[in-house]
This record gives structure tokens, C-alpha cells and sequence, in this order.
């Protein structure tokens, strides 16, 4: 299993129905009712697909003094400089907002901070550059929220400063001509999870004027979509009709370097889904700031010539794959190191290095934390002074936690999520510590576990038609807060698979009751991990997919997890009722007593198996009960061995070798101390089994 438990929502069929009697399809049905919309109104609404932005963007607080001081300088031409941010969401947002200055007759140059020279946010060699280039007007898209000195800096030299940014605010706020951020506490504007691009979005329509609100969205959103979705945005309200927009007229966008990088990823002619963007577009836009060259992706969509973005698309993509390269060879390293680390530092991982490239130790951070199910602090050290980015798990809090730790560090900022600091070599040990004590304060006694949070258990395969899954893209636009449907089918028996791919992917076939078939996928997995066989039951949670081939279309599972099934088989479900009605005192028949009474051997071989793998005293193992027994029926052998070794594991309950509480499907077992040989023949169990067996003699 690659999560460690599944949260499988039971969905309320009789809601499901409801929905269906209203005319929605019976799997988009059964996604929303878990997602808590359970009537046809409120479908409806969640569904709506907006064609406009709705929300005045005049009503954000200080939006009035930007648009104000912009359009004199537009009218005084004066040099305006943008000062972005090396990220997807920033870079979209620099370019946004350089265009729109342009297009209203702006004199206008931008700067995107390098990553490793610079480091993130405002900076003052950076401003005074810009000053000496002959700025008067600095406008932050991204960025500058916490910039209180750099921006009384930047007036000192006479430079103006509007801030737009859409990260979480400190108490001080910038004094700047104005700052624009939704997140501002006595700020009114009702969305407050726009992306920083989609805070540029607004101020452009805003400069535009009312009249021209609808002109300028359908323009730039989408460069609005791919910033809002790389930085893994709420999508819901404004965003998701950003993305939606987006996404409809990415054919059509006005953006030569865009439909270059398209053509360079392989997207070239294909409909792209938020799930596109995530995977194929966003990295590679990413990569160049990350590599330090954020400059090139900046370029690639500002640029007219058709040529020098075929040329900006192939570097940005050759960036890419080094930065593959570069972030494998990091994870390795900080995964040897976490195998030696105290079991005390492992709450939450902090790891510092003086040769990890400080643009990719954000992404392993983001790797570790799924990986090792906790926060994740990776820091870049240069001399005495380490530049840290830092990943969440399980809803803690960084922003928060970071600071808790503020008179540790050099400085800060970022989101509850992801986060990004500066700390002196001297003050990591005490850092590490701190941030463990934080770790095991919100955790408690108990580790976070790796969770699956599945929407919907489908019990009838013929529910999976093209047309059904077609229409999942109904709840399109996926991202944070509408995540892309996670479904399970369970009971089902691997008939064939294969690795592909270069032993890199793993393909599948199932089959489940009479003449039902399905494909799956299983990216990044082998036969090896995974651990599966033809004949196997499993439980699989899966994606669902149109899988086109040589022009015909089929339904595809795209895997996220395997597991042995928790859906007990006809043999097994009737070999439980025994054991049941056994223990419940209702009686069995002399021929079930023989079948079900293991004899010693069994018993011998089921406590090995166990033997081995229960925990010392004092601490629990929690495993699901049929994998329990079918592994313990392998251990058994003889006759009716299933039947066998879930009478023994009885029987060692009953004769004080070990505790077992019911958890639903789930048994939560722990060692008994145990300082005498245990006699299992006088087990009462065994005793009673025996004498109903001998009345059939």
C-alpha cells in the first residue's frame, strides 16, 4: 500500500438517487453527496459554470489609490517597473501586468528577483537598480507584503511603491501608496483566496475601468489559470472560474510563447485539463526560476516573434529535465540522512546542506513531507546564512509555527502550506528542536498517518460507461479544496499485469464477478513494489480515465493505491459466519466443529507469523482483519486453513497470548505478557469444537 490508510467516504445512495431523479449522472452524483452538496439546488449551484468575474475588483482596499497613482504615471510617462516573483504564480503575474501597462501606453520594464542571488521578495539592490534605470512607479505582483524596510527604502530613493500580493500579512503592514491583498484584516473584498496572479488580474481590470472589466478578463485569464493553478490555489469561487475561463480559450490565447511551450511539452491539439497545467505546463515554467532563470519564462510569454519562443519554449523545457536530475539527486541524499536521524528529529524534518541547489529544495521538501508524513524544513546554506523552504503535512501550520520561531530567524513568510526563511548556521540546531516541539504539540502521541481520502465505493462495475465518465468533467476545474475524484472498487481479482514504460509503470487487467473487465494504469509502480500476482484479490483506488487507442475509447482506471481487498470472497464471507455463530453460542453443525478446530500445527505455524510481527509490549499493531487472516491462512496449510487460522487467532485471544479490539474492518492487536508456556489445549474453544465434532463419531 503507498497510503497507509484509506478514508473511504460510504456514500448516502438515497441522496445519490435524488440527485439522478434531478438529472445528474450517477457518478457525479456520487461524488458530490460525500463532498456534502445533497440537493439538486445546491448541485446546481457548485456546478455553475461563470462566464465573467462578478466581484468588483474597486472594492479591495486601497485598490482605488493603486489604479490612482498608476494612471498618473501613465499619464506623466512615467518609467513603471513591475517586481515580480520567480514561481509560476509570480511570473504570470509579472507579465500580466506588464502587458496591460503596455497596452495603456506605459513606459514599463519588469524584474523578477533571481532566486539564488536575490532570494525571494522585495530587495534593495534590486530597487535601487530599478531607480537607476529611471523608475519613479514600482508595482509588486506576488510579493512585497512583508517588505516594511525595503519599501521605506524604496521611498528614501524616490520610489513610489504599489503593493499587490496575496500572501498571509504580518502585523506591520508595507507604507506604500497603496497595498492590495484580500488577505489584509480590514480589507472587504469577500474572495480571499486569489492567487497572485489573480490579484494582477483584478488590478488590471480595475485600470481598464468598469466599462472594459469583461474585455480584459477574457484577455488574460488564461495566464490567470496557469499562475492560479501552479500555485495550487482554493478552487473554488473567482479561481475556479479563472481556471475555467482559462482553460476554454488557452486554443485561442493571444500568447505566441505559450502555444510554443505547448507544442514543446507534447499538449499541442489536445484539450487540457487543471491536471495538465499541474503536471506538464507548470513544471517546466517553474523550472526556470527555480534554475535561476526565471527571465526565460518571463520572455516566453511576453514575446512576439514566433521563432524566439520556439527557442524560449526548448530551453525552458531542457531546464526542466535538469532540474529532474538535480532534485532526484537531492532526495536521495536527504533520504540517508533521515534513516540516521534520532527518533526525536523525525516530528518534523529539518535538514541543511551547503551544496543543494537552493532553487529545487522547495520541491524535495514537498517530497519529503508525503514521503515521511510530517513538515519538512530543507535549508540551502551560503557561508553562515541558510536561505530554507518548507513543505506542511496533515494541516499544520507553517506560517504559524515559523513564527513561534521568528527570533530565530533572519526572516520569513509564505502561506499555512508552504513557506520560505532565512536563518543563521548557528541558530539551526535550536531551530530543529523548536520546530519538533511544534510538531509533537499539534501531532500528539499519535504519528500522522498517510491518508487516501476516497469520495465514492463503486459497488456495480456497469456504472463505469463512457458516458458516465465523461461527464466527471462536469466538476472540472480540480485543484485544492475540489480535488480531482478519488473512486474504489473493492473484491476485485487480477487477472494479468505487465511493467511498461521501461519497467517504469505497471498496466493491469481486472476482472470482477461474471464477464466484467477494466484496465488500469498504475504510474510509477512495478509488479515488484506492488507486490501483486495473477489471482490476487484487491481493493484498488483509482482515477478514472478515457483511454484512447488507435481511435477507440475505453474507460481506464489510472491507480493511486493497491491493497489486499478488505471485501471478503463467498468462501471467506461464509467462513466467517461460522466462526460467528460459533462464538456467539448459537452452535455449529460436528462437520463445521472439524473444519474450523485447528490443530496443533496450524496453531503453531499462525504464532510464528505472528510472532514475528507483533510489536513489543505496551505498543499496538492495527491491521485490517481479512489480510490478517489470509496471511495467516498461508501459515496455517492443511484442510480449510482460512477457517482455521481465524479460529486460532481466537483461541491465542482467549488464552492470554495477545489483546484484540474491533475497529470496524480493522483489528488493533497487542502483545500479552506472557511469563509461563501457554497450554493451547486448554483452550475452552478447542475443548468444545473437539467434543461437538466427537457427537458426530
Amino acid at each position: 500500500m503507498k497510503f497507509q490508510r484509506w478514508n473511504m467516504h460510504e456514500s448516502d445512495e438515497q441522496a445519490v438517487q435524488q440527485l439522478v431523479d434531478a438529472g445528474y449522472p450517477y457518478l457525479v452524483s456520487a461524488v458530490l453527496v460525500p463532498r456534502g452538496v445533497r440537493t439538486a439546488e445546491d448541485a446546481a449551484a457548485v456546478l455553475r459554470r461563470e462566464t465573467r468575474l462578478t466581484l468588483d475588483p474597486m472594492d479591495m482596499k486601497d485598490m482605488d489609490r493603486a489604479v490612482s497613482r498608476i494612471r498618473a504615471a501613465l499619464e506623466k510617462g512615467e518609467t513603471i517597473a513591475v517586481f515580480g516573483d520567480y514561481d509560476v504564480d509570480g511570473i504570470t503575474a509579472t507579465c500580466l501586468v506588464t502587458d496591460a501597462l503596455r497596452r495603456a501606453g506605459g513606459k514599463c520594464i519588469h524584474y523578477i528577483p533571481h532566486r539564488i542571488d536575490d532570494g525571494y521578495g522585495l530587495n534593495c539592490p534590486a530597487l535601487e537598480k530599478l531607480r537607476s534605470a529611471g523608475a519613479t512607479l514600482a508595482v509588486t505582483v506576488d510579493c512585497g507584503i512583508t517588505g516594511v524596510e525595503e519599501t521605506a527604502f524604496a521611498a528614501s530613493i524616490g520610489l513610489d511603491m504599489v503593493i499587490t500580493d496575496h500572501h498571509e500579512c504580518k502585523e506591520e503592514l508595507p507604507r506604500a501608496v497603496a497595498v492590495v491583498n484580500p488577505h489584509r484584516s480590514d480589507c472587504p473584498y469577500p474572495f480571499k483566496n486569489l492567487a497572485g496572479v489573480g490579484v494582477a488580474l483584478k488590478l488590471a481590470m480595475a485600470l481598464a475601468g468598469k466599462e472594459k472589466y469583461d474585455e480584459v478578463f477574457q484577455r488574460y485569464c488564461t495566464l490567470a489559470a496557469i499562475g492560479t493553478v501552479a500555485d495550487v490555489m482554493s478552487m473554488t469561487g473567482e479561481n475556479r472560474t479563472i481556471v475555467r475561463c482559462g482553460l476554454a480559450r488557452l486554443p485561442e490565447a493571444d500568447c505566441v510563447g505559450l502555444h510554443a511551450l505547448m507544442r514543446e511539452a507534447g499538449m499541442d491539439g489536445k484539450t487540457v485539463s487543471s491536471t495538465g497545467i499541474g503536471f506538464v505546463l507548470a513544471p517546466r515554467i517553474n523550472a526556470a526560476g527555480r534554475m535561476g532563470q526565471a527571465d526565460t519564462a518571463a520572455e516566453l510569454f511576453l514575446t512576439k516573434d514566433p521563432a524566439r519562443a520556439e527557442e524560449l519554449a526548448r530551453a525552458l523545457c531542457a531546464l526542466n529535465r535538469e532540474r529532474q536530475q538535480v532534485e532526484q539527486e537531492i532526495f536521495q541524499e536527504a533520504e540517508t540522512r533521515i534513516a540516521a536521524l534520532p527518533v526525536e528529529e523525525r516530528a518534523a524534518l529539518v535538514l541543511e546542506s551547503d551544496t543543494w541547489h537552493q532553487g529545487v529544495v522547495g520541491i524535495v521538501a514537498s517530497r519529503l513531507s508525503e514521503k515521511y508524513v510530517c513538515p519538512s524544513f530543507m535549508i540551502h546554506m551560503n557561508g553562515d546564512v541558510g536561505k530554507g523552504s518548507c513543505r506542511s503535512w496533515g494541516g499544520f501550520n507553517l506560517f504559524a509555527a515559523l513564527e513561534e520561531c521568528q527570533d530565530l530567524l533572519l526572516g520569513f513568510g509564505g502561506h499555512e502550506l508552504a513557506a520560505g526563511f532565512t536563518i543563521a548556521r548557528e541558530n539551526i540546531p535550536a531551530f530543529r528542536q523548536r520546530m519538533n516541539d511544534c510538531a509533537r504539540a499539534y501531532y500528539g502521541e499519535k504519528k500522522p498517518v498517510s491518508v487516501l481520502e476516497i469520495d465514492a465505493v463503486i459497488n456495480r462495475c456497469s456504472l463505469l460507461t463512457l458516458e458516465d465518465v465523461e461527464r466527471l468533467s462536469d466538476l472540472e476545474p480540480y485543484g485544492a479544496d475540489n480535488p480531482r475524484p478519488v473512486l474504489c472498487i473493492r473484491g476485485l481479482t487480477v487477472e494479468s499485469l505487465q511493467n511498461v514504460g521501461q519497467n517504469k509503470h505497471l498496466k493491469l487487467r481486472f476482472s470482477k464477478g461474471c464477464g466484467v473487465h477494466l484496465d488500469a494504469i498504475f504510474f510509477s509502480a512495478t509488479a515488484e513494489r506492488c507486490g501483486v500476482a495473477p489471482g490476487d484479490r484487491v481493493d484498488a483506488a483509482f482515477y478514472l480515465n478515457i483511454n484512447e487507442f488507435r481511435s477507440r475509447c475505453t474507460v481506464q482506471l489510472q491507480l493511486l493505491d493497491l491493497r489486499p481487498s478488505w471485501e471478503p470472497s463467498l468462501r471467506e464471507r461464509e467462513d466467517l459466519k461460522k466462526i460467528e455463530r460459533f462464538l456467539a453460542g448459537d452452535g455449529v453443525t460436528p462437520q463445521e466443529a472439524g473444519a474450523m478446530r485447528p490443530v496443533r500445527a496450524q496453531c503453531a505455524g499462525c504464532w510464528r507469523w505472528l510472532d514475528r510481527r507483533l510489536p513489543p509490549e505496551g505498543e499496538t499493531l492495527e491491521t485490517a482483519y481479512l489480510p490478517l487472516l489470509r496471511e495467516l491462512e498461508r501459515c496455517a496449510g492443511g484442510m480449510h486453513p482460512f477457517l482455521c487460522a481465524a479460529m486460532a487467532l481466537e483461541v491465542f485471544r482467549e488464552r492470554g497470548l495477545l489483546d484484540m479490539e474491533e475497529a470496524g474492518d480493522e483489528r488493533i492487536l497487542r502483545r500479552r505478557p506472557v511469563k509461563e508456556k501457554v497450554d493451547l489445549e486448554a483452550s475452552v474453544y478447542l475443548r468444545t469444537l473437539r467434543e461437538i465434532e466427537q457427537n458426530r463419531r
